[in-house]
């Protein structure tokens, strides 16, 4: 379907809700055409191609409001979605936080934010099967000890998505997706010694910006390799090195603090702290909407907010929650144009291109800097606890002496605080790039403890 499209049907529902006598609705529209493929040891594992489409409808009666979804776009099924969420937003309890954005909020942003290229289209199945071979050939080429693989993946997807509300907005937008990724095992001697898996991928929003896939490969074959007779460390209180990977799930902990529905909960460790130093001078957090060519860019958000820029901490000091139109009324503070909405429920507060700015120490700085202490590289689990701040979780990577990587470690666990390790961030890397809505350079944080032996 054309974006037009997209935005007649969700126009079109919108009026029939309102003509059905809801006081106020909102409208999603999706649609989407997707590839993946999987080879392991060159044989095509898994192969799909699926188009889908889906709406989703949200109507006011006054403070009380429903949601309902649709993946049949016909008149009579249009009809039925209609009854069906008014009758339920007539049973729901009053919120006086509910509604659409104020009027003047509305908006979109007219540049071009390079979210879409048709090359991702124009490349055909054997093509994206080869990429996926191509890769994996290249893993199991690099070394001998490359003797297994679990396998290269390609994945791509097309489509659109529009946007409507009875306040006259009306807004749409295409995307495109690809991606490239491998597994490659390695075993250290003939006799079954110790055996690693890791893996390294590539994803942009043009299919020409991907990586070619033998460097894939061979950067995936590196990082398995370098994990070869990994052992436990003693436990010891060390400065840990969290590289770009790693690092960005810390910054990920950051946006589930700052969310405004942990914040009008009282159910993050920054609620309470807004325009309060939470981190050290060199921490900046930003979430940008505009980032061409981001994984989080949009023109507006799914209230028909129009994308910017939102300063979270700068220089340590926390400016901003990230807030839609429901957690903004909750907590008396204007919008951030961070709503994002599936085609069921509600709106929720999501992130754009949410990052930590870099700063001019190239890695390998950092992690000279270190006489004694632990470069992770992979991190296991999920033991963060975003009210507290409490933070273990099982870790691999190198270990650090006297300024260099010297050996690899395994099955240790990282702990401490997230409130005192964004305080103790002591250096930041130069090397910052974007590989998903989440993203940060290198980090140095002094103090955790390894648990290990």
């Amino acid at each position: 379907m054309s974006e037009q499209h997209l935005e007649q049907i969700a126009s079109d529902l919108v009026d029939r809700a309102t003509r059905a006598g809801a006081t106020a609705a909102d409208v999603v529209v999706r649609e989407a055409d997707e590839f993946s493929t999987t080879v392991r040891l060159g044989k095509i594992e898994s192969l799909k191609e699926a188009a889908s489409k889906a709406l989703g409808l949200r109507a006011f009666l006054g403070a009380r409001s429903a949601t309902a979804f649709s993946s049949d776009f016909s008149p009579q099924s249009l009809s039925r979605l209609v009854e069906r969420t008014i009758a339920m937003a007539r049973v729901t309890s009053e919120d006086p936080a509910s509604g659409l954005p104020d009027r003047e909020l509305l908006g979109s942003y007219t540049g071009d934010l390079e979210l879409y290229s048709a090359d991702v289209g124009e490349l055909g199945a054997d093509a994206r099967i080869s990429m996926a071979r191509r890769a994996e050939e290249a893993a199991l080429a690099a070394d001998p000890r490359i003797r297994n693989s679990e396998g290269a993946l390609f994945e791509a997807s097309q489509g659109a998505k529009a946007y409507a509300n009875s306040l006259g907005f009306v807004g749409s937008y295409r995307l495109s997706y690809c991606a490239i990724s491998v597994a490659p095992i390695a075993q250290n001697g003939a006799g079954g010694g110790g055996m690693q898996r890791d893996y390294w991928y590539s994803v942009a929003r043009r299919a020409s910006a991907l990586e070619d896939p033998e460097a894939v490969g061979r950067k995936a074959a590196a990082r398995t390799l370098r994990k070869l007779g990994a052992r436990k460390v003693s436990t010891c209180r060390v400065p840990v090195i969290f590289d770009p990977e790693t690092a960005r799930s810390l910054v990920g902990h950051v946006f589930e603090a700052v969310r405004g529905d942990a914040i009008y909960r009282s159910a993050s460790f920054l609620a309470g702290n807004l325009r309060q130093r939470v981190a050290g001078e060199n921490v900046t957090i930003l979430d940008d909407g505009l980032r061409p060519g981001g994984f989080g860019s949009r023109p507006f958000d799914d209230e028909g907010v129009p994308a910017g820029t939102t300063t979270v901490i700068e220089k340590g000091v926390l400016e901003n929650y990230l807030l839609n139109c429901y957690t903004a009324r909750k907590l008396n503070l204007r919008t951030t144009g961070n709503a994002t909405r599936g085609v069921a429920g509600p709106p929720m507060v999501g992130l754009k291109n949410f990052y930590l700015a870099p700063c001019p120490y190239p890695p390998e700085e950092i992690i000279r800097s270190v006489k004694n202490g632990f470069y992770v590289t992979e991190l296991i689990g999920f033991g963060v606890n975003i009210v507290t701040g409490d933070y273990s979780r099982g870790a691999g990577g190198m270990w650090i002496e006297n300024g260099e990587l010297a050996f690899p470690v395994e099955e240790v666990t990282i702990a401490g605080n997230l409130p005192e390790m964004i305080n103790h961030i002591t250096l930041v890397g130069s090397d910052l790039e974007f590989r998903s809505p989440i993203a940060s350079p290198t980090l140095l944080v002094e103090g955790l403890t390894v648990a290990g032996t």
